[in-house]
């Protein structure tokens, strides 16, 4: 369970804030998207590759 500290006097939007962006570091939402379809390991690895490559591809070109 998330808990979110509230001062007395704050804003609930800042409140509102402060608990979504926790719930976003979690992970939850992520989890529960890939966990509705089934991905065979060969495609989930096949996929890490293609991330690896392209962000190795974005570090070269910033470092020219």
């Amino acid at each position: 369970m998330i808990i979110v500290p509230v001062k007395e006097g704050d804003n609930i939007e800042k409140c509102l804030k402060r608990y979504k962006r926790k719930y976003d570091k979690t992970g939850v939402q992520k989890e529960l998207r890939s966990r509705q379809q089934f991905n065979a390991p060969c495609d989930v690895r096949r996929k890490k590759m293609e991330r690896a490559i392209y962000v190795q591809h974005l570090r070269e070109q910033s470092a020219e």
